[in-house]
């Protein structure tokens, strides 16, 4: 009983799990059969549009806001056509299919008369705004066989069609030099347009040169496709572009463009030079010839859609000048960006290698010498010039005559920032020349400034002046020291010359002195004094004195005053009846900027004791004190204190000392009247033991003609020479890269380039940007291997950057000087795309994409850009037989662009559901021809509108 019972449960149990299992496969079955996509009977075909399918469903659902968001990439040639690509494949090939879409739906990008820059070829070409692209994923990325060719158009057309999508769709196909297509548009249930796109060749019928034939061609297209060939009069849409190119701006336009200017006496254009080079005149032409960034000019000629009945109006219009087009534009031809440029920046790279190289010799002549041990190397990888190479650029550097007449700058103010020199001193001219002299190596600069040292030595032994430099004045502190010392120097040379002369002068008149009487002594003292600045001291009262003041009192002291430079208004002795005279008194001397840090430096390590700082100081002071007393016999040391220094002259309270007189004379005779002067000593100078005052009954009484100069010019000359013989080679390179980035930049300055604000502001941010990065070469803290080294590179790339736009605005300003809105118009654009670009690495960015920017001409400016259009001369490679009309000067267009078409209400047509009923009220283009090409060779496109 208990196996049977449990047999039962057995069965049972199984009964039960069986039943279980049929349930879970009855359900498996209909999930299976819920969700089952049946693609065993499908081929591959209708596998690739349900793909293609999927993906264009995929596109229109998202819009063009979230495509862009997924990361559709914008072409560069259009600011507004954007494009998402995805992959696909059909028997083993790969295709890439591309939808085409732009942002902004409201532009109608196929209107032919706005003849619009930014658009793709396919929608200039056929007139459409999105659309798809089919190819194959190869070399040419063209399909070459026509059944897989019109294969792939026709699944393209089938997945749009199932997506209700009115993308036209296009193949290309042929050779891919010929831009070839095929394409097909779904514009609703009845109609559809077909595209076609090829090249005719080099062998382009005669008929189709002309505007006449290629108006005969649309028509017969026209009369085809509607089978009726008797078609030949009605109104079609004309539109046309013409593209002109002017000549290179090389030396033989050049020759051709002077000799027409020479002929009718008349400049056409307004260019300035008469030269063969473009930048004769230009401010760098001295130092180099620069490529002119201007290759040419296009001029595009435009005439806006009109309508036209009959080939003879074609035949009228083809003959038809540039002139009567409505509108024309102009677009600059580059240089390419390929290549290495010459010029300032390119040397200034140089310069800064060289001074990396000046780390490894403590003297000049290392470099030199055949025992440094590194002369090996540098000899084989550096070239000095020859000597007559040399003799030149010294000749040029030491020209007789030549003297810096505007010692303050030649360019901008803010080029001070930069401690250089200035473009027209002797060392800027040296660092220019440098530049160019062996290629700027460290070997070429080393001889040059070794001859340099050793003209600069002959000037001062010789007495002669030195070229290029002021010979009095100040010393320039905000210079670079080579400057400052040459500056000294020329100084000294000039004084030395003086003392000469003033010496062989006194000889001759002791004599005549001697014999008049002592009258006459004083007066001819004192007008020597005024009339005879060789001694080169300067009063501190500037004015000279009148007769009248010279004998105002006749007491013997005046007989006995010496180097008067004139009475002291209001101002009288304390201890005599007598009027202040000034004294002429000597310079202080001229100190360079290292004199000054050794004069601080003493300070600091001396403190108040006796040192050069204040022997400096007692010099001066002695020197004024007797020049005080010889112009002032009896005065006294209060008297000098009131006249030196009057803040140390406390004055008593005086009623009457504030009301003001009507002149000069009665301020004296107020100051006669109230004798003597009431004051006393401030507390510093009333100090027991004041040095002031030793000094005072120490000092003689000369005038400065008698003194002893405070500037010992022979010294201070030597000491010059000294500094530029014994100049180490990094502390000689790093001025000269100072000076030489100031002076090119200053050169750049005196450019002509008109009135273009950017190019101006650009320049004036080139100083503060150098003056920053060179600041470290003031410290005196460079090494060979320092990053500051690389810091130089870069300016010298940003210099560069800045010399190209300078280059660009003068060949603008040259060329348009007449059109001067169209050149500053053309140059903003220019700036605007190439200042985004600027590289600011060791090495220039070469821009790849081309500046297309185009501005229009306007009426009174095209006479200018005709001009320019040289007509072509037998040696120039121009057919003798011109095929084309719409001549310019004798040039034919090289590119001419037409469109054709009509345009036609199509009635009963069913257009896709999400179209407005108001679509087909509306005038469509039923035909569209686009043709552009020369007359040899030809690019036809063709969309027509056919009911299915």
């Amino acid at each position: 009983m208990a196996s049977s019972s449990g047999t039962g449960k057995k069965i049972q149990a199984d009964s039960t799990d069986e039943e279980h299992t049929e349930v879970e496969e009855e359900e498996e079955e209909e999930e299976t059969l819920e969700h089952f996509d049946d693609f065993t009977l499908a081929s591959s075909w209708e596998r690739f549009i349900s793909e293609i399918e999927a993906v264009c469903r995929l596109w229109m659902s998202d819009g063009p806001k979230n495509l862009l968001e997924k990361g559709a990439v914008l072409l560069e040639y259009s600011g507004n056509l954007y494009k998402v690509t995805t992959e696909t494949k059909y028997a083993l090939k790969s295709y890439c299919v591309e939808y085409y879409f732009e942002t902004n739906p409201a532009v109608d990008a196929g209107k032919p008369a706005d003849w619009n820059f930014d658009l793709h070829d396919l929608q200039l070409c056929f007139g459409v705004k999105e659309f798809l692209v089919i190819a194959p994923q190869s070399a040419s990325g063209v399909v070459l066989d026509a059944p897989e060719a019109s294969k792939l158009l026709s699944a393209v057309a089938i997945a749009l069609s199932n997506c209700s999508s009115l993308w036209p769709a296009f193949v290309p196909v042929h050779d891919p030099s010929r831009k070839a297509y095929i394409g097909i548009q779904s514009m609703g249930t009845v109609f559809t347009r077909r595209f076609e796109a090829d090249r005719v060749g080099t062998q382009v019928p005669i008929k189709l040169m002309h505007l006449e034939g290629l108006y005969e061609l649309f028509v017969s297209k026209f009369a085809y496709s509607t089978l009726d060939l008797s078609v030949h009069n009605f109104k079609v849409r004309f539109a046309m572009k013409l593209t002109f190119r002017t000549l290179p701006f090389d030396e033989d336009y050049m020759k051709d463009f002077n000799a027409r200017i020479t002929t009718s006496g008349e400049n056409l254009t307004g260019e300035t030079s008469n030269g063969a080079q473009w930048d004769d005149d230009c401010s760098w032409s001295e130092w180099y010839s620069a490529e002119d960034p201007v290759k040419g000019f296009e001029l595009i000629a435009i005439w806006s859609e009109k309508m036209v009945e009959s080939s003879m109006e074609m035949a009228e219009l083809e003959n038809a000048s540039p002139h009567e087009a409505e509108k024309w534009l102009i677009s600059l031809r580059l240089e390419g960006s390929k290549g290495s440029r010459i010029g300032f920046a390119s040397q200034l790279h140089l310069l800064v290698d060289a001074l990396q190289m000046s780390f490894e010799a403590h003297f000049i002549e290392d470099f030199v010498s055949a025992e440094n041990p590194g002369s090996d190397n540098l000899k084989s990888s550096m070239v000095i010039p020859s000597p007559t190479v040399r003799d030149r650029v010294l000749k040029e550097l030491f020209i007789e005559g030549v003297q810096f007449k505007d010692f303050a700058d030649g360019g901008y103010k803010t080029s001070r920032a930069v401690k250089g020199a200035p473009l027209k001193s002797l060392f800027a001219q040296f660092c220019l020349h440098s530049l160019w002299f062996g290629n700027c190596n460290i070997r070429a600069i080393a001889v040059l400034w070794i001859e340099f040292v050793r003209e600069v030595r002959w000037c001062w032994e010789e007495s002669q002046p030195l070229p290029r430099m002021p010979p009095n004045g100040s010393i320039d502190l905000s210079t670079c020291l080579i400057n400052q010392k040459l500056q000294m120097l020329a100084i000294c040379i000039e004084r030395k010359c003086q003392l000469s002369e003033d010496y062989q002068d006194c000889i001759g008149s002791i004599d005549h002195i001697d014999s008049m009487s002592e009258e006459e002594s004083v007066v001819g003292d004192d007008l020597l004094n005024i009339q005879t600045p060789s001694v080169n001291f300067s009063g501190k009262v500037d004015r000279k004195p009148e007769d009248a003041d010279l004998f105002n009192d006749k007491k013997s002291s005046d007989f006995t005053r010496r180097g008067s430079a004139g009475i002291v208004d209001s101002m009288m002795l304390l201890k005599s009846y007598q009027s202040m005279h000034a004294p002429y008194t000597q310079e202080p001397p001229l100190m360079t900027e290292d004199m000054h840090e050794e004069r601080m430096q003493a300070v600091e390590a001396f403190g108040d004791s006796f040192n050069f700082s204040a022997q400096l100081e007692r010099d001066i002071l002695t020197s004024d004190m007797s020049a005080f007393k010889a112009a002032n016999p009896d005065a006294i040391f209060e008297d000098f204190i009131r006249w030196h220094s009057p803040g140390d002259w406390e004055e008593d309270d005086d009623p009457q000392s504030s009301e003001s007189s009507s002149s000069n004379a009665l301020d004296i005779k107020k100051s006669k009247d109230s004798w003597p002067p009431h004051g006393r000593l401030s507390k510093r100078m009333s100090e027991h033991g004041n040095l002031w005052r030793k000094i005072w009954n120490s000092s003689p009484a000369l005038p400065v003609s008698d003194q002893k100069p405070l500037l010992d010019q022979n010294r201070e000359g030597e000491k010059v020479l000294h500094y530029l013989e014994t100049l180490q080679p990094h502390e000689l390179l790093e001025q000269m890269v100072c000076t030489a980035f100031r002076a090119a930049a200053d050169t750049l300055c005196q450019t002509s380039y008109g009135e273009l604000k950017q190019m101006e502001t650009k320049m004036q941010q080139l100083y503060p940007t150098m003056a920053s990065a060179l600041r470290p070469l003031q410290a005196n803290r460079l090494s060979a291997d320092s990053e500051t080294i690389e810091d130089f590179r870069r300016l010298c790339v940003v210099f560069e950057h800045v010399e190209k736009l300078m280059s660009l605005a003068a060949s603008l300003h040259r060329k348009l000087i007449r059109a001067p809105r169209l050149s500053r118009e053309i140059f903003n654009d220019y700036y605007n795309f190439y200042i985004p670009t600027m590289g600011t690495g060791l090495t220039e960015d070469i821009v790849e994409k081309e500046f297309e920017k185009k501005q229009e001409v306007r009426d009174h400016e095209r006479e200018v850009l005709s001009n320019m259009f040289v007509p072509p001369t037998a040696n120039q490679s121009w057919r003798k037989v011109l095929s084309m009309g719409n001549l310019l000067n004798g040039h034919e267009p090289i590119l001419r662009e037409i469109i054709f078409s009509l345009r036609d209400r199509v009635s009963g047509n069913h257009y896709a559901a999400r179209s407005s009923t108001s679509v087909s009220q509306q005038e469509i283009e039923t035909y569209r021809m686009y043709i552009s090409g020369t007359s040899n060779d030809l690019r036809v496109a063709l969309s027509v509108v056919s009911c299915d």
